[in-house]
């Protein structure tokens, strides 16, 4: 995660972004300290690189790249506006210890914001913030076939705004988000689809963290909630609205070190 320290809104590269839509920043830095509490009441070990100046996105650390194993496959953004990040984040994970393996230039791709592990698959999102020539690398380097699915809705601009594998062949996903056969696609790959409504679309509902058998999501999304617990999940909402002026949420904020790896420290799928 990375604190949002110089976090505001300086461009406009996605429906939700307004100049004069100001971040309120004591609001913002609260709901993230928020977030992050709440991660680690849930267990979650939770690692920091520091924002720099000139990023005002970089505290959106999902869009960084892939943690796979002992490598790091970092991003190659879409827009020059978050381009300055990659040096950024590739020297952090550099200073770890991480081995780092790139996508072909100039092929652009976004990181866990499109690249998100599933059931035994990996699912990956193209279209707005990824160039589906991209995921010809990434599988590559993953070593195995991506299910793409071609994202259709420019507010749900990254895949992990419109999907969230649950694990047990769950996932949470906003159908008009995705074209006819991306639908088709999950659902040949995901048992139980759950679909959230545009007003819970709309209020990130599907941009969740999983904590065990825990989702952790923005506030206002009533109805996912009740669907939630209702299929077994203990659910904790937390406010993310200032987030949400830039085009994201809970997962947005967190790039998961371990998603990608097994309990045995194995790389997966």
């Amino acid at each position: 995660m990375c604190e949002p320290t110089h976090y505001r809104i300086a461009y406009e590269i996605n429906p939700w972004m307004r100049r004069a839509n100001a971040v309120q920043t004591e609001r913002a830095n609260a709901q993230w300290r928020g977030l992050r509490e709440t991660l680690s009441a849930l267990g979650l070990e939770v690692e920091l690189v520091e924002q720099e100046r000139d990023t005002p996105d970089m505290t959106f650390t999902a869009n960084a790249g892939i943690a796979v194993g002992e490598r790091f496959i970092p991003a190659n953004f879409r827009f020059p506006e978050r381009q300055r990040e990659e040096a950024h984040f590739t020297r952090w994970f550099e200073e770890q210890g991480y081995r780092i393996e790139a996508i072909h230039e100039p092929h652009f791709w976004e990181g866990e914001g499109d690249v998100l592990p599933g059931d035994g698959v990996v699912f990956a999102g193209y279209r707005f913030r990824t160039e589906y020539r991209a995921l010809d690398h990434v599988d590559e380097l993953l070593g195995c076939e991506t299910v793409r699915l071609e994202l259709t809705d420019p507010r749900f601009y990254h895949l992990d705004t419109c999907l969230a594998p649950l694990g047990g062949g769950r996932a949470l996903f906003y159908p008009a988000a995705f074209t006819t056969d991306a639908r088709a696609a999950l659902e040949q790959h995901v048992g139980t689809l759950i679909a959230v409504s545009e007003h819970d679309a709309g209020r990130f509902a599907c941009n969740a963290v999983l904590a065990g058998e825990t989702v952790v999501l923005n506030t206002g999304c009533a109805q996912t909630v009740r669907t939630l617990r209702d299929h077994g999940f203990a659910v904790v909402e937390t406010p993310m609205d200032e987030f949400i002026k830039a085009g994201g949420s809970a997962k947005c904020l967190l790039l998961t070190l371990d998603a990608f790896t097994d309990a045995a420290g194995r790389e997966r799928p």
